[in-house]
């Protein structure tokens, strides 16, 4: 098996820090500071509970009002959406540069360090990142994922389709579940997770013009799938994504009069 390489790493950390990793041995024990991912969709821990709490506290702050001010609701959307876009965001960096792994991580084999106002420290297990060299490496050459659909064949789809699923039904369907427990609907939950991939995809772009096509074929791969087909409109002459639903955050401020999102369904065209 090849192993992850520290310039791999490197390569994607400079995308931005929400695609920075470290990696880990997925059997190794846990060490001081790092905490299992799956702690946060897990009711009994507190963890999420904690996290929204403070997303509260910051979110009012900002207006000089008590926590008490902003729905709790919406503080567990703008979390939700941190969440998502941390544990998505390295792997799509690895789909557009690499190609997708076969071995999509889960809630227990993502590790992090808690930690609010930017990208919060995670790692993925070796394994993961090592898999993508096993599945697309021909003679040594790594092909960025779909960069010619044309000359993807028929397995190569099915196998990227399955990746894809295993990580919309496992650690990111877990934590809309763990959140919706918030009042947050699934609705607003899934229009969260479609904007963080495409937010994603227009990252990498933006800080590398070089993969503006990888990234968003990678995007589309999360895109078209089932469980994201309604979150989201894509213009068909200029590809511009449109969600269909609201993250909330505009209701944070003062008299929920906030500015919306880019990608808000409230947004005029």
């Amino acid at each position: 098996m090849t192993e992850p390489t520290a310039a791999w790493q490197e390569q994607i950390a400079a995308l931005g820090p929400f695609f920075a990793f470290e990696t880990h041995p997925a059997a190794s024990e846990l060490t001081s500071p790092w905490r299992t991912l799956s702690e946060v969709a897990q009711e009994e821990s507190g963890v999420l509970r904690e996290r929204v709490t403070a997303v509260r506290a910051s979110l009012a702050a900002r207006s000089g009002r008590p926590a008490e001010a902003v729905e709790l609701r919406v503080a567990a959307s703008v979390a939700h959406l941190g969440l998502v876009a941390r544990v998505i965001s390295p792997v799509l960096g690895l789909a557009a540069l690499h190609g997708l792994s076969s071995r999509p991580p889960t809630l227990d084999d993502l590790r992090w360090h808690s930690g609010l106002g930017g990208a919060f420290a995670l790692s993925l297990p070796g394994e993961t990142v090592a898999s993508v060299a096993t599945d697309h490496s021909d003679s040594g050459a790594l092909p960025r994922v779909r960069a010619d659909a044309d000359a993807e064949t028929n397995a190569d789809a099915d196998a990227d389709a399955d990746a894809v699923e295993t990580m919309l039904d496992g650690p990111i369907r877990e934590l809309a579940h763990a959140t919706a427990s918030f009042s947050v609907s699934p609705r607003i939950l899934w229009g969260n997770v479609a904007s963080a991939v495409n937010g994603a995809a227009a990252g990498m772009a933006s800080a590398a013009p070089a993969l503006a096509r990888p990234a968003r074929t990678a995007a589309l791969l999360f895109l078209s799938r089932p469980q994201l087909q309604d979150a989201h409109t894509l213009d068909a002459h200029n590809g511009r994504f449109r969600r269909r639903s609201c993250c909330l955050i505009y209701r944070a401020a003062p008299g929920a009069s906030g500015a919306l999102c880019g990608d808000c369904v409230l947004a005029r065209p």
